[in-house]
């Protein structure tokens, strides 16, 4: 059996790839191996469980929570919650372990399965390989240790759960939104009812959509992946901006009054000097993956703050994030953590600090965002080829080496070897659009020539 977990989780076409018999043996899985672990000792288990709205979450999150129960743990039923709502959740409620069922910015038809430990973080990758590997041995024959008579778990609605989510985001806010016109797209998602309430409390007027989900709509042509609504609606209703969450809201896009984009990494340009301002961005320092734009490093440089980048994928940011104390980290896809108050990227807090930045200044979300300016970046995807040999072809290093020096100080490449597929992303950034598309393609042709 292939792994089953990724970064983010385990996700599939559901009831293809990710079916009730597997959610089920998982959920046992991850029981039997949290206690193990010593999660679970001297007390009896608790889960937080939530979803996203889509309807294969509703047979899914059944199989999940007849899985914990049956295995001893008692589940508190959260509903429909964005994914840093569950995570929020299950640290403040103290419960032992989260469970989220969403397929974040994926289609309809897909659906994921993500386990959360104590106090709300991603399990990390020794625990989730010994939950595949307990699961695959049961799979295939052994049997289960099960509790019987009061030893199985009980099962209840935990409502408060929306309240308080939005009370924590609320308290957390450093001003309030009056006088600001919002235009929220929620991709028929998540965060459907908490983001438009979340900013609504706080006193923005608030024009919703993409915010009626009926199971089958999530992410469809509308929210972070698809901001064509987005930017009509912002200009139509006279918005002062517009913000875009995914199906889980767990990202956060932005779209100024014009109409013109906002991406991850010009919103955590914003946020960051806000926070330096309040004396919260620890070390001065912000951390993002390898992606971000030359612009945003750049624009960090000029600001005096000091830029870390990890490997692509949330994960990587957060884990360095925790091991340095670093307050502020992300990614230009729109995934932005901020640690003191939550555990994952949060898509609505992301909005409200960014919110609460341009009210607190009275300066446009385009004035803002202009302290970075997004060098162009083209990428061109290399198949067929051996991805293996990107860090040890010479031909390879030789080609890249002329790219640099052609590009100087205000370029940049980047080569990364596919995870799943065999080919190569060439990534090239320039001052000019033309010069990124002419490296880019040299750079491409001789991927091909020394890899294919």
């Amino acid at each position: 059996m292939g792994r089953l977990f990724g970064t983010d989780g385990v996700r599939g076409v559901a009831n293809a790839d990710l079916t009730a018999e597997m959610a089920l043996g998982l959920s046992v899985a991850a029981a039997h191996v949290l206690a193990e672990a010593g999660t679970f000792a001297g007390h009896r288990a608790t889960a937080v469980v939530g979803r996203d709205p889509r309807a294969s979450g509703e047979f899914l999150e059944a199989a999940v929570v007849a899985g914990l129960a049956s295995s001893g743990v008692d589940v508190l039923l959260v509903g429909v919650l964005p994914t840093p709502a569950v995570a929020y959740l299950t640290g403040v409620l103290g419960a032992d372990l989260g469970v989220m069922l969403s397929a974040s910015h994926n289609a309809m038809p897909d659906n994921g399965l993500k386990f959360l430990a104590r106090g709300g973080h991603k399990l990390d990758d020794e625990l989730e390989e010994r939950i595949e590997k307990v699961y695959d041995e049961h799979r295939t024959g052994a049997p289960w240790d099960r509790p019987t008579g009061s030893g199985v778990g009980r099962v209840r609605h935990y409502n408060e759960g929306f309240d308080q989510y939005v009370a924590h985001l609320i308290g957390v806010l450093p001003n309030r939104l009056d006088g600001l016109k919002i235009v929220l797209d929620e991709a028929h998602g998540a965060a459907s009812r908490v983001s438009p309430e979340a900013f609504s409390r706080a006193g923005a007027e608030v024009v919703t959509i993409g915010a009626d989900p009926n199971g089958l709509n999530i992410n469809d042509g509308c929210g972070s992946t698809h901001l064509g609504l987005l930017k009509a609606a912002v200009v139509e209703h006279g918005a002062d901006f517009g913000i875009a969450h995914d199906g889980d809201a767990d990202r956060c896009l932005a779209v100024d009054h014009t109409g013109e984009e906002v991406d991850g990494d010009q919103i955590m340009a914003v946020i960051a000097l806000a926070m330096r301002e309040r004396s919260a961005l620890r070390s001065d320092t912000v951390v993002a993956t390898v992606m971000s734009n030359l612009g945003f490093k750049l624009a960090m440089e000029r600001e005096g703050l000091t830029l870390v980048q990890t490997a692509v994928g949330d994960r990587y940011v957060l884990e360095e994030m925790k091991e340095h104390g670093y307050a502020l980290g992300g990614e230009q896809s729109g995934h932005v953590i901020i640690l003191d108050h939550a555990t994952t990227g949060d898509g609505t807090l992301t909005g409200l600090m960014l919110a609460a930045r341009v009210a607190d200044t009275g300066r446009t979300l385009k004035d803002l965002a202009s302290v970075m300016t997004r060098l162009p970046q083209v990428l061109i995807n290399v198949p067929d080829v051996d991805r293996t040999r990107v860090g040890t072809s010479a031909d390879l290093a030789a080609a890249v080496a002329e790219a640099e020096r052609e590009l100087g100080s205000t370029g940049r490449v980047l080569l990364r070897p596919s995870g799943t597929e065999p080919l190569v992303r060439v990534m090239v950034e320039a001052a000019d659009i033309d010069q990124a598309r002419s490296v880019a393609g040299r750079l491409a042709d001789a991927v091909k020539s020394a890899l294919g």
